[in-house]
């Protein structure tokens, strides 16, 4: 029996941050994989809609299913969490009402042909399944090695041969190219896991690339050492990176270090921007957003940069750092650790105006064959409207 997916957002909470609010969760990216994806493989259905904040009704992205706000679902179907990354494929499961859960914890609804959820039912038979829990955006770091290992090798098959002048370090057989375009020089070290290149990648001399890497499709890798890290699709990236996320559409053209961090689409840092990934006492992290503490346990984090967000040349961001949707940093190279959805400046309480950031994204997007049309420009504007309320 075929079940319907649908998707469910959970309330909004700083652990999101910088998303909750920006974008639906299922579009955040866990390995190689935007978490949408992983159900859809997990299930082998595609996504019939996605629950999320009324506000985000109508949201726009290549791919993306409809996005609306909840409301009632007639089986056979299955609600899933969108801060639940599956891995595998799902087990038989029964015509009835069921609960899947992942250690204990609830992360989807099965509901019976004819039956109708609407809420979480209480008493509903648990099946276990395999995934990973995600309780907040710094997890997409955390699971980031571990799933984009998995995520590489299943990718690795029938390759392009490799380019000449390319030097492999490690098994050529991990290596997995789909019409890339490799210039001379570039290196690829397979012996911590597979590199997986798509369609229309372009990747220039002076390159070091050190698996698991995943790239997306026509994103150009301008030089540096890039270790672990999922990017794309249509990124532009240059310097030195380590267990890093780019949902895609992102920007970071010129040098300087990015480590165990999560950048968002359209996203740009400026020359010479660097993070801090490592507290000098070597300690867990903390995460502060809009006065709330979130201890991550981690001792690697870097930056939570959210969507449109901008930093000026020479930005120097702190362990841990959060910079919200559309916020444009500037006054001062070294920011607070926290900067709010649509700063102007980033120092200070200044914001930009609904005017100005829509005017920013109207130049922006086109530059990567986006029309911002009615559409995108309505979601836009809720999204600023929801963020600075």
């Amino acid at each position: 029996m075929s079940h319907t997916l649908y998707l469910l957002d959970p309330d909004p909470a700083p652990a999101w941050a910088p998303f909750a609010g920006a974008r639906p969760l299922s579009e955040l990216r866990a390995g190689a994989h935007l978490i949408r994806q992983r159900w859809e493989r997990f299930l082998g259905v595609e996504t019939r809609e996605i629950f999320a904040l009324p506000h985000l009704a109508g949201f726009v992205e290549p791919g993306v299913p409809p996005v609306v706000a909840r409301h009632p679902v007639t089986g056979p179907a299955i609600v899933g969490s969108s801060t639940f990354a599956p891995r595998g494929v799902a087990p038989p499961l029964p015509s009835s009402a069921c609960r899947l859960t992942c250690e204990g914890v609830t992360v989807g609804w099965g509901v019976g042909p004819g039956a109708t959820w609407d809420a979480p039912q209480v008493g509903a038979a648990a099946i276990e399944v395999t995934g990973v829990v995600l309780h907040g955006t710094h997890d997409l770091v955390r699971v980031l090695e571990p799933l984009l290992a998995e995520d590489a090798a299943a990718r690795i098959g029938d390759s392009d041969p490799v380019p000449r002048g390319s030097i492999v370090i490690g098994d050529p057989a991990a290596l997995q190219l789909q019409g890339a375009a490799v210039e001379p020089g570039v290196v690829f070290d397979t012996r911590t896991g597979p590199i997986v290149l798509e369609s229309g990648v372009e990747v220039r001399s002076g390159t070091r690339l050190e698996g698991p890497v995943w790239i997306g499709a026509n994103t150009r890798v301008l030089g540096g050492s890039i270790r672990a890290s999922a990017l794309g699709p249509r990124c532009v990236v240059r310097g030195e990176m380590v267990a890093c996320v780019f949902l895609g559409y992102g920007n970071k053209a010129h040098d300087g270090f990015l480590g165990h961090s999560v950048v968002g689409r359209w996203a740009n840092l400026g020359a010479g921007t660097i993070t801090s990934n490592l507290k000098n006492t070597y300690g867990p992290i903390r995460l502060t957003v809009a006065g709330t503490t979130i201890q991550t346990g981690l001792i690697n984090l870097g930056s939570l940069i959210g969507d449109h967000a901008k930093t000026a040349i020479g930005t120097l961001l702190d362990t841990g750092s959060v910079i919200g949707t559309g916020a444009n940093v500037f006054e001062s190279p070294r920011p607070p650790k926290y900067v709010a959805p649509f700063a102007w400046g980033g120092a200070g309480p200044a914001r930009m105006t609904r005017d100005g950031f829509l005017a920013v994204a109207e130049r922006v997007l086109p530059r990567r064959d986006i029309t911002v049309d009615a559409a995108i420009h309505g979601v836009l504007g809720r999204i600023y409207d929801w963020s600075t309320r």
